[in-house]
């Protein structure tokens, strides 16, 4: 029962995700990510500060480790600016099924970062995925843009950014690794909005709130998923994502996937399925980067829950 519990949280959060997906992808094609991201982050500040007062960790707000922190924080604003920039230009589900490459990325980069051994089973399911991506995108046959280098560069972001919490979470507070990458983010964003601002009715700007709104709703739920179910359960139903994908996307913008795209996307699930699978062996991995990140994407504009999960607090 307490398996379903965290199941059921979990499909809810990540309808709630891909519903802030297509609120992204609607103002996408509106206004430039840069004025998005400027708005979502500063909405984003007063749910933060709430959850941020409940941290019973004492300390400052130095880094421990600094260039680490200053890698994530880069990491965290060139992902924002990809992510939103894809998610405006491509459909839903082709930008989902590069985005799921992620766990793969993640794998990869636990070699170095991590000092993580990945043998053959996972070596497979990396290629398996990576071609799965290829069939996604299929190049040659069809034409590549910049929204498909950007979810690309989307999917690495993620990928270094989680892979970094990892590395140093233990030691950082929640604190440092949520506020420097939004900070950031608004900084940087606020000194391109002026070369690229266009004013936003109160309608547009009430859909802005609801991205920070619905990101911190979602996020709450995901951890109230890893809190009842284990995170080879849950961490597969991001994946429910692509069902919303093709909801939303025919319903809302008249895209329609392919019978090709259909299957790279299958390719890149089961690669990512079997990679969970593999590090829910307890023989398997010393670090499993992919289960111990416990989260969504993350698009450094947002509330990310990485942090808290990290803490401690998902535990049953």
């Amino acid at each position: 029962m307490s398996n379903l519990t965290g199941v059921l949280n979990a499909l809810v959060a990540f309808a709630i995700f891909s519903a802030h997906d297509v609120v992204v992808k609607f103002l996408g094609g509106l206004y430039s990510p840069f004025q998005i991201i400027f708005f979502s982050t500063l909405l984003s500040f007063p749910l933060i500060t709430m959850m941020l007062m409940r941290d019973p960790t004492s300390g400052h707000l130095r880094p421990v480790h600094p260039w680490w922190i200053a890698l994530r924080t880069i990491a965290g604003v060139v992902t924002g600016t990809s992510a939103f920039y894809a998610f405006s230009v491509l459909p839903l589900a082709q930008t989902y099924a590069v985005i799921f490459a992620t766990p793969l990325l993640i794998t990869v980069l636990s070699i170095p970062i991590l000092g993580e051994q990945v043998r053959l089973h996972r070596w497979m399911a990396v290629i398996m995925g990576l071609v799965g991506v290829i069939i996604v995108l299929r190049p040659g046959s069809s034409e590549l843009g910049l929204g498909h280098l950007a979810a690309l560069t989307a999917a690495f972001g993620i990928a270094l950014a989680s892979i970094i919490v990892r590395k140093v979470g233990r030691d950082e507070r929640s604190v440092v690794l949520l506020m420097y990458p939004m900070l950031a983010n608004f900084i940087i964003m606020a000194i391109a909005l002026p070369f690229v601002y266009k004013p936003m009715p109160v309608e547009h700007l009430g859909l802005v709130g609801v991205i920070s709104l619905f990101g911190f709703a979602a996020g709450l739920l995901l951890i109230v998923a890893y809190k009842h179910a284990e995170a080879a359960i849950v961490a597969p139903m991001q994946y429910s994502q692509i069902i919303w994908a093709a909801v939303f996307g025919y319903w809302l913008f008249d895209e329609r996937i392919d019978r090709v795209t259909l299957l790279g996307i299958a390719v890149i699930i089961l690669s990512g399925l079997y990679i969970v699978y593999r590090e829910s062996r307890g023989t398997v991995s010393e670090h499993t980067p992919v289960l111990r990140t416990r989260t969504r994407h993350e698009f450094g504009a947002t509330f990310r829950i990485s942090a808290f999960l990290r803490r401690g607090s998902w535990k049953k």
